[in-house]
């Protein structure tokens, strides 16, 4: 590194710093979830707040407040609206509110005007609701519990109780579902004029029913049929109005969820909760993905971290270039060089993508094109190659 790269390296300000908080409790486990989760009672739900509050003890961030904090499970919605009032406060009462976004996730079947009012009194701006489908038909495909009567009377009282934004989750690739479907899912959802869209292709997480199916061959995995249902939503989400800035993400301008943003670009994020994942104070970790260990662990004074990796410069520009690329707006390369004191764009392999029309470079910044975007998992396991 010379001289002229430690300066700009220094200059750099602090990252965005997040907090993920992973509430574990769900009344159901369903069939594509590998999430850590446990049914809920009275009593483990006294437990968990009693643990956050210990864990946030543990958490030293000196002088430095959040920027965002998104609440995900299992399903946040099945606390009771005091408690979310109470984990909430715990939380800003000892880092401060969220400078720019607070995102909680939703279950259409855990959406109560009560919850919801006091989401939005404690400060509040995003709800995202995981609908994953508007087909009844592939809803129970997937072993969700809610109804599509469910989904609208949520929806309504979100858009009531009056959030900044409002995201909806789908999925797609579900087995049996035609493209026909994807569309008339799609369709439906910008119908109900959310401001932003997250659709996920399906996986198979192990240890989880559609996994076993999948082993079992009732099911399988179609490279060609999930490409096709990619350029179905891209079109789809362009017609309705959205700008898709993420392989996965559509929004309407204003409307970019800044914490998944921010992770992206290798930004810091605290985890609060069990399983729930770090980027922080110079390590990468993971709580233990057990309520119970994680409890024993906080009675102790310890934050029960696993898979712990310490973090270098190198493996922050591979996530950094590799996270960056799946971003519409791609990577700014010379950024890139002062951050992380290496110069990557003499890499082959950035070069050759531009060669095959996969990428396009503009001044410094690089990103993918549509068919680029649609190999993205495959450029970024040739990237590590390249940077390893």
């Amino acid at each position: 590194m010379n001289n002229s790269d430690h300066i700009q390296r220094a200059s750099v300000p602090d990252p965005a710093l997040g907090l993920y908080l992973h509430v574990p409790f769900c009344s159901t486990s369903c069939d594509f979830c590998g999430f850590y989760q446990i049914q809920s009672d009275r009593k483990g739900i006294l437990s968990y707040i009693d643990g956050v509050k210990r864990e946030l003890e543990l958490v030293d961030t000196g002088s430095r407040k959040l920027d965002t904090m998104f609440w995900g499970g299992g399903t946040p919605g099945l606390l009771p609206a005091k408690d979310m009032l109470t984990v909430g406060a715990c939380i800003t009462d000892t880092l401060g509110m969220p400078a720019e976004e607070w995102t909680v996730e939703m279950a259409p079947s855990s959406v109560k005007r009560d919850k919801l009012e006091a989401l939005k009194e404690a400060g509040v701006t995003r709800i995202s609701m995981g609908i994953q489908s508007l087909n009844e038909r592939l809803l129970d495909a997937l072993g969700r519990q809610h109804s599509l009567k469910q989904i609208h009377k949520a929806y309504e009282l979100i858009r009531e109780v009056g959030f900044k934004s409002v995201n909806v989750d789908l999925i797609f690739a579900i087995p049996t579902q035609s493209e026909q479907e994807w569309r008339q899912d799609v369709r439906e959802a910008i119908g109900l004029q959310p401001d932003h869209l997250s659709t996920y292709c399906l996986t198979f997480e192990e240890d989880t029913a559609l996994f076993i199916k999948l082993q079992q061959g009732k099911v399988s995995i179609d490279p060609d049929r999930e490409a096709r249902f990619y350029t179905a939503i891209w079109e789809e989400a362009e017609l309705g109005g959205f700008r898709q800035y993420e392989i996965s993400n559509y929004a309407k301008p204003g409307h970019e969820c800044l914490h998944n943003t921010n992770t992206w670009r290798m930004q810091e994020w605290i985890g609060i909760g069990p399983s729930a994942s770090s980027q922080w104070n110079g390590s990468r970790h993971t709580n233990t993905p057990d309520l119970k260990e994680w409890l024993d662990g906080l009675e102790r004074g310890e934050r029960g971290l696993v898979d712990r990796v310490e973090l270098s410069d190198g493996l922050l520009l591979e996530d950094s270039l590799i996270f960056g690329l799946r971003m519409n707006e791609g990577v700014d390369l010379r950024q890139l060089h002062h951050r992380f004191g290496r110069d990557v764009e003499s890499l082959p392999l950035l070069r050759k993508l531009v060669e095959e029309g996969k990428a396009v470079r503009e001044g410094d910044r690089l990103a993918l094109t549509p068919e680029g975007r649609m190999l993205a998992d495959a450029v970024g396991e040739e990237l590590l190659g390249e940077l390893s």
